[in-house]
């Protein structure tokens, strides 16, 4: 009797699908569906044929090819995404059509015009993993083409794709439009990026023709690692490796493939006269693109103050503008491809909106960066924080439970890194909400000690200092939490605090402002209004009392509850009833 036998072989596999399909066909399913027929015609169809591609299926948002050769599959995927970018240049956002793609060389089998097997199943999971306009290729891939073709890689690591049973290691190819003749040869040799974002400070370039400046130029790039060093959530290149690119043209795709860096900072110091310019900029060396740029202007009395003073301008800046990068970066990733970074990345995203539905998404995602990681510090800290959060704001959770839980979270994040200062600023945070006061500042000003520009230990200490009545203090720090995060996670809850602060001081017109800020930024914030009724009521604006104090009661009766009818462990007696004193005068009857 004949037995049927499987045919294999070895084949070149191109997955590619179309992201945000779905929001594409609901926009416009009939102008999206012609423009998709238009795409096969003048790009897809003629790059395949041209680079002896077999079209083996397509869906609705997806196909799938077949190639001979894995340079030609390389060469196609590429000529692909450059063609599309090309094609999205003048269009906005919401109306590209983006593709992800996949590339593998695998053993598939063979049923009539279809493949099958884990070739494909590798090839359509590395799609799965490409950003929007991206490639992502296995590392037999590169090891076949990289000496054959131009193109340059970030290293993605290895990574668990679903039902392969093996890990893979995957390199994410840099698609860049403005040189794609010219990009060097694919490097394995490259460093492995850390778990966290980290950055080489080069030497910053002397141009003021006067080799006698050249202490100045090299003072501020060492200051400024310094200064860096300092935050916990940065990964910093030591002086004596970043300054060994002293005096030489670099590019900056070289540094970071050397360092094993995902961002480079280079500027340059110019003196005139008695002035002085300090230019920065901060790119993402993968790429290539630019992520912040400034320019300082000082006059120059004495070098040493002029020097702090840039130096904690410019770390002031890169720290939210790094920060602001990572979260974009983490957005762009589905989330079953995230690492334990990047999955608090997005937690801290959804926290920062400030609604109950974004916080309990950011949950997840904080757990999810717990199981990724176990050893990762940050995510117990920010499941603390969460926790809290959700306790004292949403009541989602029951205040004395999320206290003791988000202690141990937080005494975990510490055990697990006591140098963290963000993972002391956390614990103090923990401590405050039990009524701790002076475990909260102990703890906060040791996590200031080891990283004194840290805003979220700034923001920490400034709520524990207003409700242990040093409102004026409190509101100092607060200021400097702000000035030095601008787009903190948790700036809904510094401009709440900041309306406490000045309500507890009699400030109370101050107070309403401050309130309204909170309330333009954050609508759907449920935890100003009774700070606006009272101090509304304390200013005989009855009116308008009455007015926030329904709003207090009917938008957040948890709330009310909780800081009204009942006092929180954090509030002093005199400082509740205050409150409830301005509430009284508002309409208030308990």
């Amino acid at each position: 009797m004949a037995t049927h036998q499987t045919k294999r072989k070895l084949a070149a596999v191109l997955a590619a699908d179309i992201a945000g399909y779905s929001r594409l066909m609901g926009a416009d399913e009939e102008s999206t569906l012609a423009r998709l027929k238009l795409l096969r015609r003048e790009l897809i169809d003629p790059k395949s044929k041209q680079h002896h591609g077999r079209i083996v299926k397509t869906t609705g948002d997806g196909i799938l090819i077949e190639f001979l050769s894995v340079v030609d599959a390389v060469r196609c995927a590429i000529e692909l995404q450059e063609g599309m970018l090309e094609r999205n240049a003048d269009l906005p956002q919401e109306e590209r059509i983006e593709f992800r793609v996949g590339v593998n060389l695998g053993d598939v089998m063979i049923e009539g015009r279809d493949l099958y097997g884990d070739g494909v199943n590798i090839a359509a999971r590395l799609e799965a993993l490409a950003q929007p306009g991206g490639i992502c290729i296995s590392r037999t891939v590169l090891n076949h083409a990289r000496d054959k073709l131009p193109f340059d890689v970030e290293d993605a690591g290895e990574q668990l794709l679903k039902n392969i049973a093996r890990p893979v290691h995957v390199y994410r190819i840099i698609i860049n439009p403005a040189r794609p003749a010219a990009t060097p040869k694919a490097d394995v040799s490259m460093l492995a990026l850390p778990d966290k974002p980290s950055i080489a400070v080069l030497p910053f370039t002397n141009m003021s023709g006067d080799p006698e400046q050249e202490f100045v130029s090299d003072g501020v790039a060492e200051d400024v690692i310094t200064a860096l060093s300092r935050y916990p959530s940065l990964f910093v290149i030591a002086r004596n490796s970043s300054f060994t690119y002293k005096g030489r043209s670099v590019d900056v795709k070289q540094v970071g493939r050397e360092l094993g860096v995902r961002y480079v900072l280079e500027g340059s110091v110019r003196k005139a006269g008695n002035r002085i310019r300090v230019t920065a900029q901060l790119i993402e060396a993968g790429t290539s693109n630019h992520v912040w740029a400034e320019r300082y202007d000082r006059d120059l009395a004495d070098i040493f103050p002029v020097q702090d003073e840039l130096t904690q301008a410019l770390t002031t800046a890169l720290a939210p503008a790094i920060a602001g990068a990572e979260v974009r970066r983490a957005m762009r990733k589905p989330p079953e491809s995230l690492d334990a970074w990047a999955a608090y990345q997005r937690g801290l995203w959804h926290l920062s909106k400030a609604t109950p539905d974004d916080d309990a998404t950011a949950e997840k995602f904080f757990k999810q960066a717990i199981d990724l990681d176990p050893a990762f510090a940050g995510g117990y800290s920010a499941l603390a924080l969460y926790q809290l959060q959700a306790a004292a704001i949403y009541q989602k959770l029951d205040l004395r439970n999320a206290q003791r839980s988000a202690e141990a979270l937080a005494r975990r994040a510490v055990g697990l890194d006591g140098a963290d200062a963000e993972a002391r600023s956390c614990l103090g945070w923990a401590l405050q909400a039990c009524g701790d006061a002076e475990g909260a500042l102990a703890e906060t000003e040791r996590a200031l000690s080891m990283s004194p520009n840290l805003a979220i230990a700034h923001g920490h200490r400034g709520a524990t200092l207003i409700f242990a009545g040093r409102q004026t203090e409190g509101l100092t720090a607060l200021e400097t939490c702000i000035r030095l995060d601008p787009r903190d996670p948790y700036l809904a809850v510094r401009l709440l605090h900041v309306a406490c602060g000045l309500y507890f001081c009699g400030e109370y017109a101050a107070s309403i402002e401050a309130s309204k800020r909170l309330i333009r930024s954050y609508p759907d914030f449920p935890m100003v209004y009774r700070w606006s009724a009272a101090a509304l009521g304390q200013l005989g604006r009855t009116t308008e009392a009455s007015e926030a104090l329904q709003k207090a009661v009917s938008r957040a009766p948890g709330a009310f509850d909780m800081y009204v009818r009942n006092r929180a462990p954090w509030f002093r007696p005199e400082d509740h009833d205050h409150l409830v004193n301005g509430l009284r005068k508002a309409g208030w009857k308990d």
